[in-house]
Order: structure tokens, then C-alpha cells, then sequence
């Protein structure tokens, strides 16, 4: 962690009170500098050299990164207050918000799990001729080149690159790994005068390439194309964008790491169970189709996901966590962030929580317009769809008095608008999705906002995210032991019509998270409220249709115990006594069979219905009709027998 802090005014444009920070933060800061990146890089250069310094200035980080080259040490760390905090028009005390955000720069984020993809450059280009053959001869000293025209086309022999025809079928894949399905495909023969002769037509041809530049105009290959790496897009009505996709195509051949964006615990999906339906949240909202059936749980493709995080915020159970950085680390940035405003003394703070695109947007604010009130903390994530309720209503419990949400012209909206849904129904009007567009329009509409007391006790957001919910439930709730949830919720009860439910126990055999339960000992199904996924797999397979879901979140201590939905008699074995099944159903099954049955017509086999297991096989064995019965064990044969028969004997 760094101990040294230096801080600039730049130029004088902002007002910051070093002697504050340094009491609020418990780093040195010394005097505030000017021109650290002009006229005053000396200091800043003998404050590098000395190691552990962080530089409150984010503009100039390249020139100080340099500058810790030519020293032969160590980059210090750096953080902007100066555009997130120092230039607003709500000047009078921004040294919490400064505070909070040294303080959450100084954290060191997890170690980035990553994967390396090669591409060698192997390009497919589909589209017009004109257009299609024009960017092949730019693209042919760069990369390796196959163009495919339609069937009909007739072909013009270049060395630079291959031609076929055909129609493209299908395409999958990504970046280093697409494959290729071409029908109606046809290639050049090698050889002879004029027009070079084709080879006879066939479909299902299959290859692979690295790249695949798309220049048709028409339907993407992919869904969310602009997604999935190695796939180049182009109106090829626009010269520009043509050109743009030339030179980004040109650039995609080498070695190139790929986080492992999210983490899946198959053991936890809920996906289905003996071939039911369950749980399909993830399936249905990731917008590349990294997430595919797998049996009882799903899977996720790593080199197809984009890193949205949207599987991550609508996963009931926690199978599937955000890891690029982790959900943990999220929390940890949330609460350093809130209780180190709180310590500098600031109160009722705002969280904003935007993404790459939304830095620009406080940046120019902030240059040219208001900039953000003083009480509005920025929060950068790189996945805003992985930004789900658990995090908003964390942010809530931990000490912010509201959580706005900037989005950005590419956010996943189906995603996050249940997920802020969900966050105020646990919270009332404290979740705002902001879409605006234009940086001033955002300066004027946090500046009016009426300010809205925090919670009174923070909380320490820990544990999984639904841990975090329910804790920060409680916390936001103190009086309240039932809040009723939007349809989809990830939590609440399972309601049995006691009268339909014969207690046969799928739901119990199936339920993923074992919310259900049986008795070993008496005919009984139990729940337990807090790990109901509402996953609607007991629903599904219950013969009977007695079971129904109803979201809501219990913040009694009761949801963290076992409760008892059904419950019935045991029946007694007329033989031993025993206790076995349920006395309602072992009644009903022989009222049904009782001499309307080839098989129970005598007294003795419906006597057999009401005998526990171990009696049932006794009577049977010692019944007239024993079928355990094998007749008379016959004579073994032996060399003799053997011998006897033959003629030579």
C-alpha cells in the first residue's frame, strides 16, 4: 500500500486540502503541487524513485509511468480526484469524497485469471465481389486469405489470394477457432487456358479460420456481433466503416490473453434435474450464446463469453459468480468506499455506478459542465450487467443513501432493469437505472436530486451474494419479517396444497439446493425458506400439481431452520408392526386394487399391499404361488454321464 500521496492542484483548478486528506486517509501528503507533470516533475520524480507513492492524477499516468521507466523502478499508483471529485460546481467540501476515493484506489485487486488465444491470421471474407475482392488485395500482405463469392461467380485466378464460391450455411466459433459450413461450394482447378474450371459443386463443406471479415451488409452470423472476438462487421455501402474493418481485421493475428471472465460451480446449477426443467436464467440472457445445456447444469464457453456479467447477476444460486475482478472484491470496493467517507466525515452519500463508456461522460462533465456533486461517488465497473441487486442493495446496507446506475449505449437492459426491480422492492425508490446520454444532462440530474438519509447501522457486506442480500434485507428492514418480491425473485416459499400433495417426495429427491426435505423416520416434507432458489424444478415434477412458488424474502430468523409443509400417518405393517409409507395412500392404493385387479383378487395378495418390505417378501415366499419358487434342483452331471454316451465306451 502506498504511503505517500501527492497531490496537485492542477494549475490551481481545483481546491484541495492536503492537511485533510492526509488526516482522512493516514498517508503523507505534504504540500499540494501545481504542476507535478510540468514544472514540478522533479518532485515527482524523487517521490517515484523513493517507491510508494500513489499520484492523485490520472491524466498524466502515462507521463509519471515513463518517467518510473527511466528511473529503472517500480510504477507508483494513481487515482483521479480531480475529474471525479475536485471539478464541480459543489466545491465547499470534497475532501470525503477524495478521501473515499484514495481510499478505494489503494485496494489491490485479485490476481486476473486469463487464457491465451492464437490467431495465425487465417482470414474468411464473405460479401459482394467488388467490395469483397478489394479488401482481400489490402489485406493479402497481412494476413492469409480465402474469399468466398456467390454461386454463379465467376473466378479470377490472384497469387495473393484464394477464391471459392458457395453459400455460407452456418459459422461458429471465435477468435482463432471459427468453423465454417459452406453448401453449393465449388473451387478453382489448377490448370488450363482461359477461365479456370470448378470443381462440382457440394454441400456441407467444412473449414476453419482465424478471422472471418463480413462485408454482405446482411443478418450477423452472430448474435451480439459486436461480441464476438475475430468477427469483423461492415456496411459495405460505407467506404469508412470498410476501411475501419480492414485495418481492425489486420490487427487480429498474434497471441492474445483473454480473462476467464466468470466462474461456474456446476454442483450448485440448478439447471434441471432427471431430465426436468428448472432454471434457465443464464441461457436466456447471455447475449453471445456462451452458455449452453449441459445435462443437469450448464456450460459456459470461455472463449465465446464477452464478459457481460449478466449470467452472473440473474444466477439464483451462486453457480455462476463474476470473476473479472471477483464479487468479493466488489463488496470490498463498496464498503471501503462508504465507511471512508463516512470516517472524513461526509454523510448521505450517493453511488454511481458506471462503466468505461460512463468515465468519459463524468470526464467531460466535469471539464466543461457542473461536474458531480460533492456527495455522488463514482464507482468504475467493467461489466455494469454483473452489477446485480445483491450489490445494490449491498451498497444501500453498507452506508450510501441511494444507487444510480449510468448506462451506457451497449448495456444489457434485460438484465439490469429486473435486477433494479428486485433491489427496490427490497429497498424503495433508492435504485435508479440512468440513461442519459449527454454529460451535462447527468450533471443537472444528480445536482437535483433530493438528498435521502443513509441507513443508520452500516453494515459489512460479506459472504456470498445471497448472503449479502439477505443481510443487507435485514438491515434495510429492521422492522419488517416479510417483504414480498417481484415475480422471478430468486428467493421465497413453496406453497403445498396439502390436500393434492400424497407426499411421494420428488421435489425433495430433486430439489437442487435441498431447500426440500424429507423425514427419514415419519412420512414429512420439510423446507427450509432461505435456500429456495425458486427454481421451480418441485412444481415441475410434482405428479400431483400441488406445489406453488411464492417470491418473497422472510427475514426471520425462521427461514434459517426447517419447517414442515405436509405431514401425514405412517401406516403399520399388519404383520410386525412397522411403520412404513403413508397411512392415507397404502388405504387408497388398496381401496383402488382391492378385487378390481387380476393380481390382488384373493384376500391373502391385498394383504400383501399393507406389509412393509421385509414382510411382504416373506409372505410371498411361503405363499402357493411362490415366485421365488425354482421347481426341484436337477442332478448335476458329471464325467460319467459324459462318458456313457459316448459310442467308443
Amino acid at each position: 500500500m502506498s504511503k505517500t500521496l501527492l497531490v496537485c492542484d492542477c494549475l490551481g483548478s481545483q481546491s484541495v486540502d492536503p492537511a485533510a486528506l492526509e488526516a482522512a486517509t493516514g498517508k503523507t501528503c505534504g504540500r499540494c503541487y501545481s504542476s507535478l507533470c510540468t514544472d514540478q516533475i522533479d518532485i515527482a520524480a524523487q517521490a517515484i524513485a523513493q517507491g510508494d507513492v500513489m499520484i492523485a492524477c490520472q491524466q498524466e499516468a502515462h507521463r509519471f509511468v515513463a518517467l518510473a521507466e527511466d528511473l529503472d523502478v517500480k510504477a507508483p499508483a494513481f487515482v483521479d480526484i480531480r475529474d471525479r471529485a475536485g471539478w464541480t460546481d459543489d466545491a465547499a467540501n470534497v475532501t470525503p469524497k477524495m478521501a473515499a476515493l484514495i481510499a478505494e484506489a489503494a485496494l489491490t485487486p485479485p490476481t486476473q485469471k486469463a487464457f491465451d488465444v492464437v490467431s495465425e491470421g487465417t482470414c474468411l471474407i464473405i460479401g459482394a465481389t467488388d467490395v469483397a475482392l478489394a479488401a482481400a488485395e489490402k489485406l493479402s500482405e497481412a494476413l492469409t486469405i480465402t474469399v468466398l463469392l456467390a454461386p454463379g461467380t465467376d473466378i479470377v485466378p490472384n497469387q495473393n489470394y484464394d477464391t471459392v464460391v458457395g453459400n455460407l450455411h452456418q459459422a461458429n466459433g471465435t477468435l482463432g477457432r471459427f468453423e465454417v459450413r459452406i453448401n453449393a461450394f465449388q473451387q478453382s482447378v489448377t490448370g488450363g487456358r482461359g477461365t479456370p474450371a470448378m470443381t462440382p459443386a457440394r454441400d456441407g463443406a467444412v473449414s476453419e479460420c482465424d478471422i472471418i471479415l463480413d462485408l454482405t451488409g446482411g443478418v450477423p452470423l452472430f448474435p451480439a456481433p459486436d461480441k464476438r472476438d475475430g468477427y469483423v462487421r461492415a456496411d459495405p455501402k460505407s467506404p469508412v466503416a470498410v476501411a475501419d474493418a480492414i485495418f481492425a481485421a489486420s490487427q487480429l493475428v498474434g497471441t492474445f490473453e483473454k480473462p476467464f471472465y466468470v466462474r461456474l460451480e456446476t454442483s450448485l446449477c440448478a439447471h434441471s434435474r432427471a431430465e426436468k426443467p428448472a432454471c434457465s436464467n443464464c441461457l436466456n440472457m447471455c447475449p453471445t450464446g456462451a452458455i449452453a445445456s449441459a445435462g443437469e447444469h450448464v456450460s459456459i464457453d470461455p472463449t465465446i463469453c464477452a464478459g457481460c456479467g449478466a449470467c452472473s447477476a440473474v444466477c439464483p444460486s451462486g453457480a455462476i459468480s463474476y470473476d473479472a475482478p471477483s464479487g468479493d472484491f466488489t463488496f470490498r470496493r463498496i464498503n471501503t468506499l462508504a465507511s471512508s467517507y463516512r470516517a472524513a466525515g461526509g454523510k448521505d452519500a450517493a453511488l454511481l455506478v458506471h462503466d468505461e463508456h460512463g468515465a468519459e461522460m463524468i470526464s467531460l462533465a466535469a471539464r466543461y459542465g457542473r461536474g458531480l456533486p460533492a456527495h455522488v461517488i463514482p464507482l468504475q465497473v467493467d461489466a455494469l450487467a454483473g452489477f446485480g441487486h445483491a450489490e445494490m442493495v449491498g451498497a444501500l446496507a453498507s452506508g450510501f443513501a441511494r444507487v444510480d446506475v449510468l448506462l451506457a449505449p451497449k448495456t444489457e437492459r434485460d438484465a439490469l432493469v429486473p435486477q433494479a426491480d428486485l433491489a427496490n422492492a427490497i429497498s424503495p425508490d433508492k435504485v435508479a437505472l440512468l440513461d442519459i446520454a449527454d454529460p451535462d444532462a447527468l450533471s443537472d440530474h444528480l445536482f437535483a436530486q433530493t438528498k435521502t438519509p443513509a441507513i443508520a447501522t452500516p453494515i459489512l457486506p460479506l459472504g456470498s451474494r445471497r448472503q449479502v442480500a439477505r443481510l443487507s434485507a435485514k438491515a434495510l428492514n429492521p422492522d419488517v419479517t416479510t417483504l414480498p418480491l417481484p415475480e422471478n425473485a430468486p428467493y421465497g416459499a413453496v406453497i403445498v396444497d396439502t390436500d393434492a400433495c400424497t407426499l411421494c417426495l420428488a421435489c425433495a429427491s430433486l430439489c437442487p439446493s435441498g431447500a426440500l426435505g424429507d423425514n427419514v423416520d415419519l412420512p414429512q416434507l420439510r423446507f427450509q425458506e432461505d435456500a429456495c432458489l425458486q427454481c421451480g424444478l418441485c412444481a415441475n415434477v410434482c405428479p400431483e400439481k400441488a406445489i406453488t412458488l411464492q417470491p418473497q424474502f422472510d427475514l426471520t430468523d425462521a427461514a434459517l431452520s426447517q419447517t414442515v409443509l405436509n405431514e401425514e400417518e405412517p401406516f403399520a405393517c399388519i404383520e410386525c408392526g412397522s411403520l412404513f409409507g403413508v397411512k392415507s395412500t397404502v388405504e387408497r392404493i388398496t381401496e383402488k386394487l382391492a378385487n378390481n385387479h387380476a393380481m390382488f383378487s384373493s384376500p391373502d395378495a391385498i394383504k400383501m399391499i399393507q406389509m412393509c418390505d421385509n414382510c411382504r417378501i416373506n409372505a410371498q415366499y411361503h405363499s402357493e404361488n411362490n415366485p421365488f419358487a425354482a421347481g426341484e434342483r436337477p442332478r448335476p452331471r458329471t464325467t460319467d454321464d459324459y462318458l456313457s454316451k459316448r459310442k467308443d465306451h
